[in-house]
């Protein structure tokens, strides 16, 4: 029989080819919102390469006005010639003074170096070129913005292909594991952006900060773009996944694995697992504290709402709700 997608009940039956015509109907929905994100983000790849360039364009700056690296020499150069131009310009604005004792003849040939220095001037007082990633290869370009622009992609569209997934395993719960199971489904894409957007704004800063840094004046620091956009995925959707803490801690504990009292009891191992977690994340003893404050909140938070959640089963057990 044909199947509507989002149509089947917990209490109906279905066969093998029935489960699997559901599943190949919201792999098609799935497919077909990732495409629509991927289109929408490659249109705007310049957008988003601005924005994940941030981080690392501000330490490379940084990096360049200290005149490390092959960047940093040209742009000391670049300063030395500015001043060269205006201490020349001072010259010139000199002998073309009157009374400077300067021949007719020379004021006519410095008329037209002034406009030129001037010009020069302006040239060389831009700010250090370097604040983006270089690329090696010919094709390197083209691929890292299909890349970046597909990691969006999968980001923007999470919301819908979970929600598909919860679809699909929605008839398999019972009324009462489906109460339980809609408000974590629906927390995991807000968790998920909210790591991400700490990963982005917290974490990601403090990793290229630490890592441009580090023993910098022994080499010449130039960072490749494939290199840093993965390095830069890793990291936001490894704290996209950390942020799924509360969801696993609820269901450890709706599920019986675990109670909240022995989670109380054993906080302390649960500090040390968020201090060994930020250690392992890239950064400095300042954003060690940054990172696990937040890690700690989560399970704490996790702690709270796994406890309200307790306490509402518990007065639902104690006092039934009476049926007419």
């Amino acid at each position: 029989m044909a199947v509507a997608v989002g149509s089947i009940g917990h209490e109906d039956r279905l066969s093998v080819v029935d489960h699997l015509e559901e599943l190949r109907g919201r792999l098609i929905v799935c497919l077909a919102v990732i495409a629509v994100a991927f289109g929408l983000c490659f249109w705007q790849n310049h957008a988003l390469l601005n924005i994940i360039n941030k981080p690392l364009a501000h330490e490379t700056q940084k990096q360049v006005k200290a005149g490390n690296g092959p960047l940093g020499s040209t742009y000391t150069v670049q300063r030395s010639a500015r001043t060269v131009a205006a201490q020349l310009q001072v010259v010139v604005r000199a002998l073309e003074r009157p009374g400077s004792g300067a021949s007719a003849a020379t004021k006519a040939s410095l008329a037209g170096v002034e406009p030129a220095l001037k010009g020069a001037i302006e040239h060389l007082s831009g700010a250090p070129q370097g604040n983006k990633p270089v690329t090696l290869g010919i094709g390197e370009p083209f691929t890292t913005t299909v890349g970046i622009a597909f990691i969006f992609a999968m980001i923007l569209s999470l919301p819908v292909v979970l929600y598909e997934l919860y679809g699909f395993l929605l008839p398999a719960f019972s009324p009462e594991q489906r109460r339980i199971a809609t408000p974590l489904m629906l927390a995991i894409p807000f968790l998920f952006i909210t790591g991400v957007m700490f990963g982005y704004f917290v974490v990601l800063p403090a990793a290229v900060r630490f890592f441009q840094n580090f023993n910098s004046g022994e080499f010449n620091v130039l960072v490749q773009a494939s290199q840093y956009y993965h390095f830069a995925a890793v990291i936001l959707l490894a704290m996209g996944l950390v942020f799924q803490v509360p969801v696993g801690v609820i269901a450890a504990t709706r599920a019986g694995i675990v109670t909240t009292r022995q989670l109380r009891h054993n906080r302390r191992y649960a500090i040390l697992a968020c201090g060994a977690l930020a250690a392992f994340l890239p950064g400095d003893a300042i954003t060690l504290i940054l990172e696990t404050v937040p890690l700690y909140l989560l399970f704490e938070l996790s702690l709270l709402l796994a406890r309200i959640i307790e306490h509402r089963e518990g007065a639902r057990v104690i006092h039934p709700s009476s049926t007419p």
